[in-house]
């Protein structure tokens, strides 16, 4: 399983890294990465954390790219359309794709802490929810899996003392 999120990196080149791969799978499929769409995925993508739609509609307004909420709405339903972007349910809020372009079943780990969220791979159809589903003879299609505890650096703070 592949965690990102808590752990330190090149911010600069993940981002960096992160469009590219977008702007390749939008020219490939022959989708329109508006001006708009990309600067929500860019927000996204600097402040690596999960944002409500609200929060990325106030940035989108101060740098003058639309102050209705159907400007923010629009280029989410997109980027999560084709997964560049998850909606983290328990935060009704977005965070930017790990694996953009990406066939995959992400869980979420959010901190109850500080609300950070790590994106981590998971087989939806592997392990007890498959079981549980072969049994009923149901067929996953889709599956949101969030786990809610500590980050590194809350869990430190939050360590009883010995």
């Amino acid at each position: 399983m592949d965690t990102i999120g808590f752990a330190r990196h090149d911010h600069k080149a993940c981002v960096q890294t992160a469009l590219a791969a977008v702007e390749a799978h939008c020219a490939a499929k022959k989708l329109q990465f508006t001006a708009v769409r990309r600067r929500v995925l860019e927000i996204l993508l600097s402040e690596h954390r999960a944002m409500g739609a609200y929060d990325i509609l106030d940035v989108l307004r101060a740098e003058g790219m639309g102050s209705q909420p159907p400007v923010a709405y629009r280029a989410l339903d997109f980027l999560t359309t084709h997964r560049f972007v998850h909606k983290i349910e328990r935060l009704n809020a977005f965070i930017a794709c790990t694996h953009p372009g990406e066939t995959h079943t992400p869980a979420f780990l959010i901190c109850r802490g500080c609300d950070a969220v790590a994106e981590a791979q998971a087989e939806a159809t592997r392990g007890i929810l498959g079981q549980a589903a072969d049994a009923a003879g149901f067929a996953i299609e889709q599956a949101v899996i969030e786990a809610v505890g500590l980050c590194p650096n809350c869990h430190e703070v939050d360590a009883p003392c010995a």
